[in-house]
């Protein structure tokens, strides 16, 4: 697969076309977008948000949350924040996410299964670290929605003024609902 997708990279660059997706590294509707890396939302997050190349910064991971307050996460909202002139978040859960229900006690049995050694797990988890848990899922993508928005608008390196609202995308239409904010 990695083969054919370098063989039309090449191509690509050769026909220049990149051409129509020239654009600053600054996001033009100083926005970003914290969601989901499921495949469904790839073409879908954009065109239902009437965003194109350019307009927002967008980070993805599974189910669209902080799994850590000072992750690869809360970092990029940062420099998106601080060196990038983003002014607002949004928090975009989804439907039917894979995320929801994971189970992270099974995570780990699969890993042993694939061949990471139980001596490897053991020593991580000897360092603190909740390997259940930072595999775990959540139960409830509108009460992930809600966790994730309360700990951005609460963390104690978020610039004031950042306006931070929380939704919840219909993973076959497009469609947004608002999530009220935590209290």
């Amino acid at each position: 697969m990695i083969e054919d997708i370098l063989k039309y990279n090449k191509e690509f660059v050769e026909k220049k076309a990149y051409e129509p997706y020239l654009t600053s590294k600054y996001p033009d509707k100083k926005l970003a977008i914290l969601t989901c890396m499921d495949t469904r939302l790839t073409e879908l997050l954009p065109a239902a948000l009437g965003i194109k190349n350019g307009d927002a910064k967008i980070i993805k991971n599974a189910g669209g949350v902080i799994t850590h307050p000072y992750g690869s996460v809360m970092r990029s909202l940062l420099v998106g924040i601080l060196e990038l002139g983003v002014e607002e978040i949004m928090v975009i859960g989804h439907t039917d996410c894979g995320v929801q229900g994971m189970d992270g006690h099974h995570m780990l049995e699969e890993l042993v299964e694939r061949g990471v050694s139980q001596e490897h797990i053991n020593v991580i988890k000897s360092t603190g670290t909740d390997l259940e848990k930072w595999l775990g899922g959540f139960e409830s993508v509108e009460q992930s929605v809600k966790d994730t928005v309360y700990a951005l608008k609460h963390h104690p390196l978020m610039p004031a003024g950042i306006k931070i609202t929380g939704f919840i995308m219909d993973s076959v239409t497009g469609g947004l609902e608002a999530i009220e904010e935590k209290k």
